[in-house]
């Protein structure tokens, strides 16, 4: 490695080629950086005191030792960014210039020719910096005034017209600019493929991981070590079409994501978001032993993160060429179940490897979906469902699918349950489903139910029957009685109290019979309206309490239907859960040591207390310890002649224990679950120990790490 301070400008004049290798990643900036950028080389344009200002380093491989002087191309390792920003900015300059020189050396010939373009090269040869292949026609047409290409590089363009556009706005002297760029200095580091690595170079440059997604540091660790050749052929091949899948926007948006739920899949755990990267080398190097050599586990690995990519895409982005699976994942993005995604990249991998019908995979996303939905309406917390829908193919029986699937569901404990029929029914009818996160989503499903042709309720907005205004008319105090306003904050924005229409602001206030009606215009009376919603509306005469719930216990009864509950024989969920009922049952009176006087007073304490923690918790009796369980064990009771022997179901490293009690019992032979073990002795130490325990329970839960 070589490292030198270099003027930005002259850099690159003398640089002879700048090419960005293919595993990097696009260009990304957006208006933000580059109004830092502009701001910074405004600032050091107009002040003499400031003599140059520090933008980054670039980090290239050369084929030789000494630095620039020669002239093939150098591959940026660290640097693009920068590099692509100011060509950006000394590109809409040389337009503003036109013929003038507002500043020594800064026409626009010489603009061109120094820092843009080689003049005497052709080709690729006559761009000084060529970029990847999302971005590379939109550059080259800017700085050489080709004809711009049918896919721009967003990003390229907007940023190009954002410099354009402050230059135009006359606010900073064309000088001011021209001697700002001459006072940027980089840090020159020149590499050698021979002595340096450029993979360890550039984790450690991006060590903090704001400088790149873990998605881009995951490609450059695939493909930066590879011979070109192969390189070119894997990016070409598998990467390149993955980018084209997503779209540039929603590559740099979803690919993170996409890639934490491909690794759920793969190893069935979930990575911190911010961590991704890391355990896709975990990943990579466990999966290395199943190949003969790198080039074909490298190769393998490629394969098969374009194909999850490819059903991630279909489901997330709605690419999905089947009209009803598409609609149905659509529904599923109104819900916001990212959670679910690593559970239904599998459903989808076997559907495409044909070990799963469409129609089966269809039914699966749906109670994917009534299960979301349902535990939204009845308030049952969502922090548990990552872990829920990752661990969820390990109760998958692929030789009866479906029937699988709805038996787990059936069979989750109570904080992760699929809420019964009549759980929904009844919270469905009195939950504030005005404010839910999406109310055109529940709407719609509603209205559509059973329906063939489809209404999108996007023409239409919602109405409350029973209007919002808190200075309700006298005709609505009449028909709603002497308890009109706890008629109006209990029922307001509950599912019998509101519709869809056309006619909204029509109806503003207007009394039940006027917005049935609507005797100057009937068309836009609710008795005329085609939507199913509105149906019986017309041959009421009064809007009241009365009215609203029998509205709602209409609706809710239809929202069994469009959100079912999964439905097996009792012979076949029990064949499911034999399992569980063929363990010996054992009793308190089979631990002596939990009977003394002393230890028995403990005891009751300490389980008093831990069922307390929530609703979830079960207690069962073992032949050696006693189990607290959420869905596993989260704490085991091993009772000894002069204390309880505690073990926490954490690793050791989790656990956050101030006074330093706890023992690591990782690789330990003990009686229990998990690498944590603390002692029992008195009343006294328990609050605290308790403390320990709730982090093992909220471990479980989900409420201790990333959802």
């Amino acid at each position: 490695m070589k490292a030198t301070e270099a003027k930005l400008l002259d850099f690159l004049k003398k640089s002879p080629q700048f090419v960005i290798p293919i595993y990097q990643r696009t260009y990304s900036w957006t208006e933000k950086e580059c109004r830092q950028l502009w701001d910074d080389i405004v600032r050091c344009g107009s002040s003499d005191k400031i003599a140059v200002h520090f933008v980054g380093s670039i980090v290239y491989v050369e084929s030789g030792l000494s630095q620039v002087t020669h002239q093939t191309p150098l591959l940026v390792i660290d640097g693009q960014q920068r590099l692509t920003t100011v060509s950006l900015l000394l590109a809409a300059l040389a337009k503003a210039v036109a013929d003038s020189e507002p500043f020594d050396g800064f026409s626009q010939r010489k603009i061109k020719n120094y820092y843009l373009v080689n003049p005497e090269e052709t080709g690729e040869r006559h761009f000084k910096l060529l970029l990847s292949q999302t971005d590379k026609p939109s550059l080259t047409a800017l700085v050489g005034d080709g004809e711009p290409p049918q896919q721009p590089s967003i990003r390229i363009n907007a940023n190009f017209d954002s410099f354009k556009r402050w230059i135009g706005e006359d606010k900073v002297e064309l000088a001011t600019l021209c001697r700002g760029l001459a006072k940027l200095v980089v840090v020159d580091i020149a590499l050698t493929r021979d002595q340096d690595n450029p993979q360890l170079i550039f984790e450690s440059m991006n060590s903090t991981g704001k400088e790149l997604s873990q998605a881009d540091l995951i490609r450059n660790f695939i493909l930066m070590g590879l011979e070109p050749v192969l390189q070119t052929k894997l990016y070409e091949q598998f990467w390149r079409p993955m980018e084209l899948d997503f779209g540039q926007e929603a590559y740099g948006t979803h690919f993170d994501g996409f890639m934490r739920h491909y690794l759920t899949v793969m190893t069935g755990e979930i990575p911190n978001i911010n961590a991704v990267y890391d355990a896709f080398k975990g990943h990579a190097r466990t999966s290395r032993a199943d190949f003969p050599d790198d080039k074909t586990h490298i190769e393998s690995l490629v394969r098969e993160i374009r194909d999850y990519a490819r059903h991630f895409c279909a489901m997330a982005l709605g690419s999905d060429p089947d009209v009803d699976l598409k609609l149905a994942f659509q529904d599923l993005r109104e819900l916001k179940v990212d959670v679910a995604y690593p559970f239904l990249l599998e459903l989808y991998h076997d559907y495409k490897a044909d070990m799963l019908s469409k129609a089966d995979l269809l039914a699966s996303v749906r109670l994917i979906e009534a299960y979301v939905f349902r535990r939204a309406i009845c308030a049952i917390p969502t922090n548990s469902m990552n872990k829920t829908f990752a661990t969820f193919t390990k109760a998958l029986k692929k030789d009866r699918y479906f029937e699988s699937v709805q038996a787990h569901f059936l069979g989750l404990p109570s904080y992760r349950r699929f809420p019964s029929d009549d759980e929904f029914r009844r919270d469905f009818q009195t939950r504030d489903i005005y404010n839910f996160r999406s109310r055109s989503y529940w709407l719609r499903r509603l209205e559509n139910y059973g329906r063939k042709e489809r209404v999108e309720v996007d023409e239409y907005t919602i109405e409350h029957l029973l209007p919002q205004n808190e200075n309700l008319s006298l005709k609505w105090r009449d028909a709603l009685g002497d308890e009109w306003q706890r008629i109006q904050q209990t029922w307001l924005h509950t599912l019998g109290n509101l519709t869809l229409t056309a006619y909204n602001s029509d109806y503003s206030d207007r009394a039940f019979a006027e917005k049935r009606d609507m005797p100057d215009a009937p068309e836009k009376g609710l008795k005329q309206s085609p939507l199913k919603l509105n149906q019986g509306l017309g041959i009421l005469e009064m809007w009241d309490e009365a009215a609203i719930k029998i509205r709602a216990g209409k609706l809710a009864e239809t929202g069994v239907g469009v959100w079912p509950a999964p439905k097996l024989q009792q012979d076949i969920l029990d064949a499911y859960h034999r399992k569980a009922d063929a363990v010996t049952a054992y009793t308190l009176d089979d631990h002596p040591n939990l009977l003394t006087p002393n230890m028995s007073a403990l005891f009751e304490a300490f389980r008093k207390a831990v069922l307390a923690l929530d609703p979830c918790v079960s207690e069962e009796f073992l032949k050696l310890y006693v189990a607290y369980k959420a869905e596993t064990n989260f704490v085991d009771v091993v009772p000894q002649a002069k204390r309880l022997r505690l073990a926490l179901n954490m690793r050791f490293s989790e656990v956050n224990d101030p006074k330093g009690l706890c023992k690591d019992v990782t690789d330990i032979g003990r009686w229990g679950n998990g690498d944590v073990e603390i002692g029992l002795s008195n009343l006294n130490e328990l609050p605290y120990v308790i403390g320990l325990v709730r982090q093992s329970l909220d471990l479980q839960l989900g409420n201790g790490g990333e959802s």
